[in-house]
C-alpha cells in the first residue's frame, strides 16, 4: 500500500475526532461559555448540517480543480475551522469554526475514496479505501477519548488545537505524498439528481437519517447523562467513550460482512434492536455497569446499519454513486443534527439527561418502519417485473462503508 494512503488516514482520524469529540466535552464548553448544556448541543447540530450542506456542495464543486488539490483545500478548511473553533471569544463563533471544519467532511471522504482506489491495482482497491477510512474508525476508539480527556484535563481548546495540528499534518501529507491526478470529467448534474429521484434511494436515505440519528440522540449528550443521572466522574467519559468507540468497529464489521448475504434481514434485526436498546437506556441509565454495557451496544448496533444502508443507497443510484454516496454522508450528518436538536430540546423541558434516549427509539423504529415500507415497495416492483434497482446485481457499484 503506497504512503499516500496514510495521508489520507491521517486525514481521516482528524475529521472523525472532530465530529465526535464534542459529545464529551459539552459540559466543559456549556461552563466557559454560560450557556445551556441544549444550547451547546448546537456545535454538534451545526457541524452536522454543514456536512449534510457541504458534502455534495463541495464534492461538485471538486470536479472543477484536480484531486489533490481538493483534497488540500479540504484539509485548509478543516485547519481553519479548528483554530476558530479553539480560539473563539464567543459561543457564537465557535460555532462558526465547527461549521467551517464541517465543510471537509462528507467530499473528503467522498474524493479521498477515488483518490485511494486510483492509487493501486485494481485487485487491491478495496483494501485501500478500507485504510483510509481506517482513520475514521480509530479516532472513535483512540482519537475522542484521548481528545476527551485532555479537554477535562487542561482545556477544550487545546483538544481543538491539537486537532487543528493534526490536520497539518494531514495537509502536509497530502501535498508530499499524494500524486497529482488529472481532473476529473465534468459531472452531469441534471443526469445524477434525476437518478436520486429514485424511490427507494429517499427511503434508504430517511433510513439513514432516522436509524443513526436514534444513536446521536443518545451519544450526544452522553457526558452529562452520565456523570448526572449514572454517578460516573468526569474523567470516566473518557474510557466510556472508547466503549462506544469499539462497539462502532464491531458493529460496522458485523453490518459490511452480512450486507451482501442478507441486506433487509440485517436492517430489521439491527434497527430492531437499536430501537429496544434506545429504550431501555432510559433503565439501564441509572446502573453504572449496565450503562456501560448499553453504550456499547448502541454504538454497535447503530453503525451495523452502515454499510447496509450505505450499500442501499448505492444500489439503486447506480447511474449517480458519487453524489449519491456524498449525498448519503450528509443524510447520517442530518440525523444527528436532528436527534441533537430533539434531544436539547426535551432536556430543556425539563425532562431530564435520560430522555434523550426515547427521542432515539422513537427514530430507530421510524426507521425500522421505513425498512419495511421499502422491502413491501421493492416486493411489488418485483412481481409487477420491474427490477427494483434498475440494473443487474453485476452492473452495481462496489461499495465502501465508512
Amino acid at each position: 500500500m503506497p504512503l499516500a494512503l496514510l495521508a489520507l488516514a491521517i486525514g481521516a482520524f482528524g475529521i472523525g475526532t472532530t465530529e465526535f469529540v464534542i459529545m464529551g466535552l459539552l459540559p466543559e464548553v456549556s461552563g466557559d461559555f454560560g450557556v445551556s448544556i441544549p444550547t451547546a448541543g448546537y456545535l454538534v447540530t451545526g457541524y452536522a448540517l454543514g456536512v449534510m450542506l457541504g458534502a455534495p456542495l463541495m464534492t461538485v464543486l471538486g470536479t472543477k480543480i484536480s484531486r489533490k488539490r481538493m483534497l488540500m483545500l479540504l484539509m485548509g478548511l478543516f485547519v481553519v475551522g479548528n483554530l476558530l473553533s479553539a480560539l473563539a471569544p464567543t459561543f457564537g463563533l465557535m460555532l462558526a469554526g465547527r461549521v467551517v471544519s464541517s465543510l471537509a467532511h462528507g467530499a473528503f471522504f467522498g474524493i479521498g475514496s477515488v483518490v485511494a482506489a486510483d492509487l493501486v491495482a485494481p485487485h487491491k482497491r478495496a483494501g485501500a479505501i478500507a485504510m483510509m477510512f481506517t482513520g475514521l474508525t480509530v479516532a472513535n476508539v483512540l482519537g475522542v477519548p484521548l481528545g476527551t480527556f485532555v479537554g477535562q484535563s487542561v482545556g477544550w481548546r487545546v483538544t481543538f488545537g491539537l486537532v487543528a495540528a493534526l490536520g497539518v499534518v494531514g495537509l502536509a501529507g497530502v501535498a508530499k505524498l499524494v500524486p497529482d491526478m488529472p481532473k476529473p470529467e465534468g459531472v452531469r448534474l441534471r443526469h445524477e439528481l434525476a437518478a436520486l429521484k429514485n424511490v427507494q434511494v429517499l427511503l434508504a436515505m430517511a433510513m439513514t437519517v432516522l436509524g443513526f440519528g436514534g444513536v446521536f440522540a443518545a451519544i450526544t449528550y452522553i457526558a452529562p447523562m452520565m456523570t448526572h443521572v449514572t454517578g460516573f466522574a468526569d474523567g470516566s467519559v473518557t474510557w466510556l467513550l472508547v466503549l462506544f468507540g469499539l462497539g462502532m468497529v464491531g458493529g460496522n464489521l458485523v453490518g459490511g460482512r452480512y450486507a451482501d448475504r442478507a441486506l433487509m434481514p440485517m436492517l430489521y434485526v439491527s434497527l430492531g434492536a437499536l430501537a429496544v436498546v434506545l429504550a431501555l437506556f432510559t433503565v439501564t441509565a441509572h446502573n453504572k455497569v449496565a450503562a456501560a454495557v448499553t453504550i456499547a451496544l448502541v454504538g454497535a448496533l447503530g453503525f451495523a446499519t452502515v454499510p447496509p444502508l450505505q450499500k442501499r443507497v448505492l444500489d439503486h443510484a447506480h447511474g449517480a454513486p458519487t453524489l449519491a454516496s456524498a449525498v448519503n454522508i450528509g443524510a447520517f450528518n442530518l440525523g444527528n443534527a436532528l436527534s441533537a436538536w430533539l434531544g436539547g430540546l426535551v432536556i430543556a423541558v425539563g425532562l431530564g439527561y435520560t430522555a434523550p434516549n426515547w427521542v432515539g427509539a422513537v427514530l430507530a423504529a421510524a426507521a425500522l418502519a421505513l425498512a419495511v415500507l421499502s422491502a413491501v415497495l421493492e416486493r411489488r416492483d418485483t412481481t409487477a417485473g420491474t427490477p427494483a434497482a434498475g440494473m443487474s446485481p453485476a452492473d452495481r457499484p462496489t461499495v465502501t462503508t465508512h
